[in-house]
């Protein structure tokens, strides 16, 4: 479920940029943009998403070792110190 949910996510990123660079090609023919301003935007817009990809990944880790805590299962480093105590 979590993987579709990413897999829709990111669907929906490409499709957005899509149609960002399809309205971007249109006012460039009409002249009302030029190739600089939107080499410009299209790289503000990267990076916005880059950022906001990262701050996604981590707030989805931190609530994914928030349910792990909160069901009490095992994490690989507790099972590595078990393993370590049975020797």
């Amino acid at each position: 479920m979590l993987k579709e949910l990413i897999y829709t996510g990111l669907g929906g990123a490409l499709l957005f940029k899509e149609k960002v660079e399809d309205e971007l090609k249109k006012l460039e023919e009409k002249g009302k943009l030029d190739t600089k301003d939107i080499k410009s935007f299209m790289e503000s817009l990267e990076q916005k998403g880059k950022e906001s990809d990262e701050k996604f990944k981590t707030e989805l880790k931190s609530t994914i070792k928030e349910i792990i805590d909160e069901l009490g299962l095992a994490t690989k480093e507790d099972l590595a110190k078990l393993k370590e105590d049975l020797k």
